[in-house]
């Protein structure tokens, strides 16, 4: 069963739930939101790697992810409390504001990486807030299904602005812009859909010392409690390995499959990304927040599965792979947000443990691209890559699944 009781940090008591229905104008417009300006993030940076090759700047291409990613490391003592300190609404449309001014500046000929660095800056602000919404809008009985329908839209989000970013492109940079742009409008105008609910906390301060210090508190409370320990911990190796798989496709397909071209590692991506949607909706049917360690059971299978692309051969058996990868990934994924949710909205406010979250997730992602780039570098094949980083997932998960049931709280 959920805990009740958590370390305070020395948070308000937080009202309850509104309890909407998963059919409400609200939960609509905060999908097409989030919809809209996920699929513009994709869109932009395919806009920003055409910029950066047309003008001879080919050396800024790797950087661009780096760019985005850096802020959510960089401002995750920030973007908590500024998502628990007002309306998440409101919160969500002034990053998209910002998203909007990065797309107009690289419209208007600013730096690629600098512009994208802006939209990556939105999007470190908009992330606490968009899921933290989530449990002031719904109670736990519909909180994993909530998720489920947000994670789902965006990965359609995030299929979609890939496809149309890369489609428009090619035909003309002021049309990928002009639809970046309109997409980033659009989704904050949804925002002022969105209810307004009061802040979850009232940030007494904005100076540095206390926002660091109120991150650090809110990451000492969430790692020694339980739930929200299993979460954080699951959550970012799902997010570490998922980056990682992206990248090592591009080398896989052409040993493997013996395919040289860029789009079928692409496809291969859209299914595995179609499987975590198929996942997410088998997570919101049968994983309830009671009954969250069944999310286990896609965990465990994500090394096994990954251990399954090293004998394959065949495109055929490759998107099948893939499939069951992304389903398992979303079953486990879907789950653990939720639940991090609920316990950040009982403590430290979901705006910060969201913020904690993004913190946790981006620095795994970093060290598992970061052992990829080095056994690339050392010249290691991409098979034994593979079985390597199977093995490495298996133990992973194993331990957090160890940790979880035995439910062993380490020394604060």
């Amino acid at each position: 069963m959920i805990r009740t009781e958590i370390p305070s940090t020395g948070a308000a008591t937080h009202p309850p739930s509104m309890n909407l229905s998963l059919l409400s104008v609200g939960m609509g417009a905060l999908m097409l939101a989030q919809f809209l300006s996920a699929l513009a993030d994709n869109a932009v940076l395919i806009a920003a790697i055409a910029v950066a090759k047309s003008e001879g700047m080919a050396g800024l291409v790797p950087k661009l992810q780096e760019a985005f990613v850096v802020p959510f490391i960089a401002l995750a003592p920030f973007a908590g409390p500024i998502a628990d300190g007002f309306a998440k609404s409101r919160v969500m449309l002034s990053a998209n504001l910002v998203k909007l001014a990065g797309a107009m500046g690289m419209a208007l000929g600013a730096n690629p990486l600098l512009a994208y660095g802006l939209i990556g800056v939105g999007a470190t602000l908009y992330s606490p807030a968009k899921y933290g919404i989530l449990a002031q809008m719904f109670e736990p009985g519909r909180l994993v299904r909530a998720n489920g329908m947000l994670e789902g839209s965006t990965i359609v989000a995030i299929l979609l602005g890939v496809l149309l970013g890369g489609w428009l492109a090619d035909h003309s940079l002021s049309w990928a812009f002009g639809g970046v742009i309109a997409c980033y409008a659009v989704a904050t105008a949804a925002n002022l859909l969105i209810p307004r609910l009061p802040a979850e906390n009232c940030v007494p301060d904005v100076n540095l010392l206390g926002m660091l210090r109120r991150f650090w508190m809110a990451l000492r409370t969430l790692y020694t409690d339980a739930d929200a320990r299993f979460s954080l911990l699951g959550t970012s190796v799902f997010w570490g390995s998922g980056t990682t798989l992206r990248l090592v496709l591009f080398a896989w397909v052409p040993v493997a499959l013996l395919i040289n071209d860029n789009q079928t590692p692409a496809k291969l991506m859209g299914v595995l990304s179609v499987g975590i949607v198929i996942g997410a909706v088998i997570a919101g049917v049968w994983v309830s927040l009671a009954r969250v360690n069944r999310a286990l059971a896609g965990g465990l299978l994500l090394g096994p599965m990954i251990l399954a692309m090293a004998p394959v051969t065949s495109l055929g058996s490759a998107a099948l792979v893939m499939a069951g990868i992304g389903l398992c990934g979303g079953l486990f994924v879907v789950p653990l947000n939720a639940l991090l949710q609920e316990r950040g909205h009982h403590s430290v406010g979901a705006g910060s443990a969201l913020a904690v979250q993004n913190f946790s997730e981006n620095l795994m992602m970093l060290l598992f691209v970061g052992a990829y780039s080095a056994t690339s570098a050392a010249g290691v094949a991409v098979v034994p890559t593979i079985i390597g980083f199977g093995l490495v997932l298996v133990l992973a998960v194993g331990g957090i699944s160890a940790l979880r049931l035995t439910r062993r709280v380490p020394p604060a």
